[in-house]
């Protein structure tokens, strides 16, 4: 998308904001303040003269009040005056339904602060309501709100769509003034996509045009996201706080050297290092990659030491109920925690109190969820925010040092904001018509002003439309039309006594996941079910991929409805790692940086440079200490030696034989790219040689297996002008378009997740969205909701954007393609090439593995040296 260009706020100066608020409000505020935080000097003032604005700002700046206090100020004046009007002045929606409850605290405080100072003083003030709406508020107090409207409406994106979609709550929006959009940055999804629809139909209610202030904590690209806030032909102000808190980062590690050890002292050491972390300091949050870790960390912290953590640590991750995750929240806001392990459940704004030390155990994969994630430790104004990397293997290393430098610079990688969605748009344009009988024109118009949909086509939109009123004929598969459109008139209205009932209850973005049940396919024991892969897991496979399972391999063969079946006693080696699904992928932007990295360390050993000089430099470069610097000259001196270093202008392609043939493509541009170009490469061959390729992909580059690879070929052939049909093709037959399509006729309410009281269950909308999708395609490829889920894979899950960049790159030779021949794989290949077996080696017999292959890649440097 092309991005508009937005004017930055200038910093106000507080005499200004001073004269403008109320004497009531201005004493409160002083009360608990001695001045304004530089957020509040650059909102206040804007949202006083009804400007829209972006305020981007780190963790605990203030930016809730900033986007507050001119709304209350507002209506205390009204409030004086006993002119305060009975329907909603501002909307205020998160994504996160604890964050609701926080903030509701946050301002019934001040509230009712203000009313007590109103009453020493003996000034009358009309009651200002707040109202809470989300998935958890019961009816009785959603009724209450339509007897007695809140002036500030909290809710989620998906509470703001209810209310829009509901007669009496639409009503109470004729005069919404103000709208604040918080946790801007963690809308790049399809929930993103649908607020921003929300928020062109409630301008349209509200005959007042509502200022629009967005919330972001420190996010990339600026004006791609207030373009997003602000829709299509709308001015608005940036205001782009930086980072005064001090931030102390560090990279460690647990052991000396993460090559010469062993389990035990991998394990011990790790731990003994975690422990001795927490016990110095008062409060840690610690992060993890994945849920199950998550679990894993605190077991071995009980077990380990069990004198220091009896009823003072607790796991907080998505899995866990609400009810837990609740009474985790509050107990680390009164202090009763010494530490919380947590995956990413902790990573939004919610208040937890005081944190003082945050430990990243293993890469974040991004810089700004790294920064994101220590911003949780001293979460006020003026403390000092401490993270910690650990790391357990070299990869790790680079990675995390170069996000640790990413962190100290503030270098943020972008956000992804997902362009026409039409799932999400068919959920809308429902919406839409239940609300009243549009104009097609009008509909579209209205439309196209969300940013998410401003290079929405004429024909995608009538694509939908001709879904929803029931034209390609689906009702044999219980696909029912759900509006009518008029073509003389050119109206649209809503189907159905029970359409504003279907709307409310399957309303949403977010997709139902469930397990998979494993089950063998013939033989003896056939039928017999093995256990249970998750739903991300199955996604990654292809038939006959194989797996570990309970310690024993698998061969994957088809699925049917929620089970998938497979083939017992493989002899094949695995080739997709069970943490595979859980991983989150390194984003491009921090690819790029560690490339750049690669890139200045292979000239200064072209050189010659001295090791000390070498290890001089990446201190510098990367605020690291001996230890780190050490260590990474190390691996990156062995595969200089050894091999070629891959970098920004050096794509490193390896060939080697092991028990089959390999090629390796040392690509180090995230995973959401790797798969990109993996499948297109491996498709072309596939389709010369009649068989499947093996693929192992992980985010530094890719490999093939196989007996007849013809790379060379299927490189010449790919370019970015054909990858997307290329990719259509590699994808139409596989386990990830058959889920997400099952994801997008839920969005699209094609499948219907609840109906008369009746809930269907996962295992059964897969069932329906399997036999739906194959009577569409014997109807038309281009089906608008197929379409999408094809858009989808490719644009969201992978990066087609990015992988058509790299291609560009490489056929305008910015990105030299060096082929080499290695006898064993080289020390940047083995983490990839190992993933296959990590389930079926143990740590230690990994461990052993990595020594030996260390000590004959040394080995052959050594020979070689002598050679010359």
């Amino acid at each position: 998308m092309q991005e508009k260009k937005y004017p930055r706020s200038r910093l106000g100066n507080s005499q200004e904001i001073i004269e403008m608020l109320d004497p009531l409000v201005k004493e409160w505020f002083f009360t608990k303040f001695n001045n304004f935080s530089e957020s509040q000097l650059h909102g206040v003032i804007n949202i006083y003269k009804r400007r829209n604005i972006l305020i981007s700002a780190p963790t605990g700046s203030g930016k809730t009040l900033t986007s507050f206090l001119s709304i209350l100020n507002y209506l205390v004046s009204l409030a004086k005056k006993n002119e305060l009007e009975e329907k909603v002045y501002c909307v205020y929606s998160s994504p996160l339904k604890a964050l609701n409850s926080d903030i509701y605290v946050n301002l019934i405080k001040p509230l009712e602060e203000i009313k007590k100072l109103a009453k020493i003083k003996n000034i009358k003030l009309q009651e200002i309501r707040i109202g809470l709406r989300t998935g958890d508020t019961s009816s009785k107090d959603k009724a209450k709100m339509l007897k007695n409207p809140p002036h500030i409406f909290i809710t989620t994106p998906e509470g703001l769509a209810i209310a829009l979609t509901s007669k009496k709550f639409m009503d109470l929006f004729y005069g919404v003034e103000f709208v604040i959009i918080d946790e801007i940055h963690s809308l790049g999804n399809k929930r993103g996509v649908y607020l921003s629809l929300s928020l062109e139909r409630l301008e349209s209610i509200s005959k007042i045009t509502p200022v629009r202030i967005g919330l972001s904590a420190t996010i990339a690209p600026l004006d791609e996201v207030a373009n997003f806030l602000v829709g299509s032909d709308r001015e608005c102000l940036i205001a782009e706080v930086k980072n005064s808190k001090k931030m102390e980062i560090n990279v460690l590690t647990g052991v000396e050297d993460l090559i010469d050890t062993d389990k035990y002292n991998l394990h011990s050491s790790l731990y003994t290092l975690i422990d001795k972390l927490i016990q110095d300091h008062k409060t840690t949050v610690i992060f993890t990659n994945t849920r199950s870790a998550t679990e894993r960390v605190v077991n071995h912290l009980k077990d380990m030491f069990p004198d220091n953590y009896i009823e003072n640590i607790e796991a907080h991750h998505s899995s866990l109920s609400k009810e837990h995750r609740f009474s985790v929240e509050e107990r680390l806001r009164k202090g009763e925690l010494k530490v919380v392990v947590t995956s990413t459940s902790l990573e939004l704004g919610i208040d937890i109190g005081y944190i003082d030390l945050v430990i990243l155990l293993g890469s974040p994969k991004s810089s700004a969820r790294a920064l994101q994630r220590i911003g949780r430790a001293g979460h006020k104004l003026h403390d000092i925010s401490k993270g910690r990397f650990i790391v357990v293997d070299r990869d790790d290393l680079v990675e995390s040092t170069i996000l640790a430098k990413e962190g100290i610079e503030r270098k943020i990688d972008k956000i992804h904001i997902p362009e026409n969605s039409l799932d999400v748009l068919s959920q809308q344009v429902y919406g839409m018509a239940i609300q009243k009988i549009w104009d097609i024109g009008d509909m579209f118009n209205l439309i196209k002003k969300s940013y998410c949909y401003k290079n929405l086509s004429r024909d995608d939109f009538m694509g939908v439309i001709s879904y929803l009123a029931g034209e390609y004929e689906l009702e044999h598969r219980n696909v029912y039309a759900k509006i009518w459109y008029d073509d003389e008139t050119k109206q649209i209205g809503k189907k159905g006594k029970l359409a504003r009932v279907i709307y409310m209850t399957n309303i949403g973005t977010i997709p139902e996941e469930s397990f998979i049940t494993v089950v063998i396919a013939s033989g003896e024991r056939k039928d017999h079910k093995v256990g249970v892969i998750d739903e991300g897991f199955l996604e990654k496979m292809k038939p006959g991929d194989v797996f570990v399972l309970g310690g024993k391999k698998y061969q994957f063969l088809y699925t049917r409805g929620m089970k998938a079946y497979v083939r017992v006693a493989i002899k094949r080696n695995p080739t997709i790692p069970s943490w595979f699904s859980e991983q989150l992928p390194l984003s491009f932007d921090s690819a790029l940086e560690i490339n750049k990295f690669r890139k200045l360390l292979d000239e200064k050993f072209g050189k010659n440079k001295k090791e000390k000089e070498i290890i001089g430099f990446i201190k510098e470069y990367a605020y690291t200490g001996d230890k780190v610097a050490k260590a990474i000259y190390n691996y990156f001196y062995e595969q200089f030696r050894y091999a070629k270093i891959p970098h920004k202008n050096q794509l490193v392609v390896e060939n080697y034989k092991g028990d089959k043939n390999y090629v390796v493509f040392h690509s180090l541009y995230g995973r959401r790219v790797n798969d990109a170009l993996s499948r297109a490469l491996a498709y072309l061959m596939a389709q010369k040689v009649g068989r499947d390729i093996e693929i192992g992909i992980s985010d530094n580059g890719f490999y093939f297996a196989g007996e007849r690879l013809p790379i060379d070929e299927a490189i010449k052939f790919l370019n970015e002008k054909n990858i997307r049909k290329i990719l259509d093709e590699a994808i139409a037959k596989t386990e990830v378009l058959k889920r997400r399509f099952r994801h997008c006729a839920a969005r699209s309410l094609m499948i219907l997740r609840n109906y008369k009281g009746q809930t269907k269950s996962v295992g059964k909308q897969q069932m329906r969205s399997f036999l739906l999708m194959s009577a569409i395609n014997k109807i038309s490829k281009d089906f608008p909701i197929l379409k999408e889920a094809r858009r989808e894979v490719l644009e969201d899950l992978m990066d087609i954007k990015n992988a058509k960049q790299v291609i560009k790159w490489i056929k305008n030779k910015d990105i030299e393609i060096k082929k080499i021949n290695t006898k064993l794989p080289s020390p940047f290949a083995l983490n990839l090439v190992l993933q296959g077996y990590s389930d079926l080696l143990k740590v230690e017999d990994r461990i052993e593995f990595l020594k030996r292959m260390h000590a004959a890649v040394i080995k052959e440097i050594k020979e070689n040296e002598i050679k010359k």
